[in-house]
């Protein structure tokens, strides 16, 4: 089963990441070509803009316009099974990982009282639920002033992911924080972007002028999709930085980098020189997430009055079934990142990431899967020195 479940994983999550690119590439570049369009001169009937690019060796010029009656083209590409995929897979992706695995990396007995059962339903109904509100919220009264119901939309999401973290573990409610925007982008695509179009469509094939706010109000989620894009890459690589989950304010942490990508996405394809700006909510956003997730270094002496013997017994006792040569964790079949704690020598070369790791975020072992207890965990520390 751990070898199935390794080679499903790697499989799936290269087709996810494949996806992905493809979907947001041609997104952002959609957004940006917006931006850079111009007025062709002469002007030219229902052309809005145009622009000319050189790629590969070959000249390109991209001209926007709108459609007239009977004016439909004989092949019309769509951008939206990149989208499909990237969420189809992305949610077996969630399975394999947090679900399948028995939900080690679902839950943590230290944060909730939860079975895997339970965190499988909390996991899907924000998914389910998380659309629901969002696209309620936009087509109600609140979305003709969109200032109001963008800082609704960003205190419904501080909320989600405070209660995320109360309910599963830190990783795990940062994946979903990630999975529920992924969600909401696609559902963006395929619920609202692609029947505008498809309307405007319909009334050109019947000869009749197309309603073209419609695509305006497409239009408008897919600016939304642009400014979770950024957050939503650092979720889906957040399992790699466990300072930030793994933190006690993770959910603070998460919001400020929500924060900081939306920032970098306006300066990035906004309009006119004043985009700039934005750099500085980014960067303030991004420094503060320094600051809080740099652990600080206590004034007493390291290693104080602990004797190695007695951190060995731990690692052996609560990491050892993962960090070895041999593991017999029914999940990792090989020590993770090549990681083994064996011998004493390979112990003091990780100290300073089993300190970080088990004592300091408390990440480890995942789900505190093995039971390490708040003793152990303080022990490790005083071996360090590394408090919080």
């Amino acid at each position: 089963m751990g070898a199935t479940l390794d080679w499903v994983n790697l499989v799936v999550r290269v087709l996810h990441l494949t996806a992905g690119i493809a979907w947001i590439g041609s997104s952002l570049y959609f957004i940006w070509l917006d931006r850079h369009l111009t007025t062709p001169t002469p002007p030219r009937p229902r052309v809005e803009g145009e622009i000319w690019m050189v790629h590969s060796g070959g000249f390109y010029r991209v001209e926007k316009k709108r459609i007239g009656p009977e004016e439909m083209p004989a092949v019309l590409h769509w951008f939206k099974w990149e989208a499909a995929l990237t969420w189809a897979s992305g949610i077996v992706l969630l399975a394999v990982v947090y679900y399948w695995a028995g939900g080690t990396l679902l839950v943590d007995p230290g944060v909730s009282a939860l079975s895997v059962g339970q965190a499988i339903l909390v996991s899907l109904g924000t998914l389910v639920v998380g659309w629901f509100v969002y696209h309620g919220l936009w087509r109600s009264p609140f979305a003709r002033q969109p200032a109001l119901a963008g800082a609704l939309s960003l205190v419904l999401l501080a909320l989600v992911t405070l209660l995320l973290f109360q309910l599963l573990s830190g990783r795990a409610a940062y994946i979903h924080v990630g999975s529920m925007l992924g969600t909401l982008m696609v559902a963006n695509v395929w619920a609202v972007i692609l029947p505008a179009q498809q309307q405007m469509i319909d009334a050109t094939t019947r000869g009749a002028e197309p309603d073209f706010a419609l695509g305006e109000h497409a239009k408008r989620r897919s600016v939304h999709n642009s400014y979770m894009t950024l957050p939503v890459l650092f979720l889906m690589l957040s399992t790699h930085f466990p300072q930030t989950y793994g933190h006690r304010l993770g959910w603070l942490i998460l919001l400020l980098l929500f924060v900081a990508g939306a920032a970098a996405r306006h300066a990035m394809i906004g309009r006119g020189p004043r985009r700039l700006w934005s750099l500085v909510p980014a960067l303030g956003a991004f420094a503060a997430v320094v600051v809080l997730a740099t652990p600080r270094r206590a004034t007493s002496a390291a290693g104080a009055g602990v004797a190695f013997a007695d951190i060995r017994n731990v690692i052996h006792l609560r990491c050892l079934t993962c960090h070895s040569a041999y593991p017999t964790d029914d999940l990792f079949r090989a020590a993770p990142n090549g990681i083994t704690f064996d011998t004493p020598d390979q112990i003091r070369v990780s100290a300073s990431r089993i300190i970080e790791r088990a004592a300091v975020q408390r990440t480890m072992p995942p789900g505190n899967k093995t039971r390490m207890t708040d003793d152990e965990r303080a022990l490790l520390s005083r071996w360090g020195g590394i408090g919080r």
